[in-house]
């Protein structure tokens, strides 16, 4: 019996003592984490914080809108090229007395611009306070299909080196996307994309406008076979398209190359 009862009584001891654990468990997790072992107040009592950072304090002041700072005619060091910088590397690159012997992507004269980016310091350059401004300008010419890198001095305002090369893709302008769609939506094989604008808006597609395009180099038989017609491309300035309504859904034109040399369009596959 005296056994009996003391096993009844450690059960009742340890049933408390698992109670209180759950109860001490519980009021752990409740309890704010400020109300530590150190002072047993109620955290209800005490008085409201003071505000603070990230407290609330209000609805914020009203922005401010700063003008643009104004941008000097000639950088400084690695800094960007400026507008007036831009201008002047183009106009050293490109004199105007022989613009018309080259055609951009439209077949007008000049040259199609890439790029005008700003151009690496010499060596003997790099520490100087402060060394020449120089931008590398490239073109594409498509009277003979030439890619063409100048870099021009604009601290001296002369032509420090030239290279014409054929059969270099770079990756192709914004303007040169445009007139890839341009040609493609006239094209009979455009067909499917005209198709597909009209059943995304229940609009006719007579321009580029309404599309977003984004284009990428085809080279022809260095990706692969490429068919009889594409097989200047490469030596031609060949495109192809991501196609996007603007703020609608994706067509698929990815199979179809457009020459912008030879101004064809063609299907892979």
């Amino acid at each position: 019996m005296h056994h009996l009862m003391h096993r009844h009584l450690g059960k009742a001891v340890a049933g408390a003592a698992i109670a209180l654990t759950g109860t001490a468990a519980m009021v752990a997790i409740t309890l704010p984490s400020d109300a530590g072992a150190a002072g047993g107040t109620d955290p209800r009592s005490r008085p409201a914080a003071a505000p603070g950072p990230g407290r609330d304090q209000g609805p914020p002041p009203p922005g401010v809108v700063e003008s643009t700072p104004v941008e000097g005619e000639r950088g400084r060091g690695r800094d960007p090229l400026t507008d007036g910088e831009l201008r002047r590397a183009r106009d050293l690159a490109l004199p105007r007395t022989l613009r018309g012997a080259a055609r951009n992507v439209t077949g007008r004269p000049g040259p199609e611009p890439l790029t005008t980016d700003l151009a690496e310091l010499t060596p003997a350059e790099t520490g100087l306070a402060d060394p020449p401004r120089r931008a590398t300008v490239t073109f594409y010419d498509y009277r003979n299909d030439s890619y063409l890198t100048k870099t021009v001095n604009l601290t001296t305002a002369t032509v420090e080196s030239a290279d014409a090369r054929h059969g270099v893709q770079p990756p192709p302008s914004r303007a040169e996307a445009v007139e890839a769609a341009r040609l493609l939506i006239a094209a009979p094989l455009g067909s499917g994309l005209r198709q597909d604008y009209r059943d995304a808006t229940g609009h006719d597609l007579t321009g580029p406008g309404p599309l977003s395009v984004t284009g990428f180099v085809y080279r022809g038989r260095a990706e692969g076979d490429a068919p009889g017609a594409l097989g200047d491309c490469g030596e031609h300035r060949c495109i192809r398209l991501f196609t996007k309504v603007k703020n609608g859904r994706w067509i698929d034109t990815r199979r179809f190359v457009i020459d912008l040399s030879a101004r064809t369009v063609a299907r892979l596959g």
